[in-house]
């Protein structure tokens, strides 16, 4: 544009995007092949460190059981077990959670059902999520 050039008085920018409803929020999801900017989950995180915190509580002998551990801790001992099992995940997975190059689909709700014990075949529940 030069001097002389009128100025519009509007401009119009066209994005190609999508709404997902991710982890009960919704989010905007670029095209596939767009570099999508990675974030860390943080509902993620906090139950990852909760659920080391837990251990190693039970491992030091401070509390003797999962239940009495949940009574200290206020919580459901349905909610402390689910969460307890993060620890069992392939520190790889735990890692990526940790950066947010986890895949998309890896949410709370999905790493707190039930998901196979094997380091081995994580991955591949893992890289199924992709």
């Amino acid at each position: 544009m030069t001097c002389a050039t009128p100025v519009p008085e509007t401009v119009t920018v066209h994005v190609a995007f999508r709404v997902v409803k991710r982890g009960g929020r919704k989010e905007m999801r670029l095209p596939d092949g767009a570099a999508q900017p990675r974030r860390t989950d943080d509902a993620l995180v906090k139950a990852l460190a909760r659920a080391f915190r837990w251990k190693r509580m039970l491992e030091s002998g401070e509390f003797s059981t999962i239940k009495e551990l949940a009574e200290h801790e206020r919580l459901a001992f349905s909610y402390m077990t689910r969460v307890l099992r993060l620890t069992l995940l392939a520190p790889d997975i735990v890692e990526a959670i940790l950066d947010g190059r986890q895949a998309l689909e890896i949410t709370l709700a999905k790493v707190t059902s039930p998901f196979p014990v094997e380091w081995k075949r994580q991955h591949h529940w893992h890289s199924e999520a992709k």
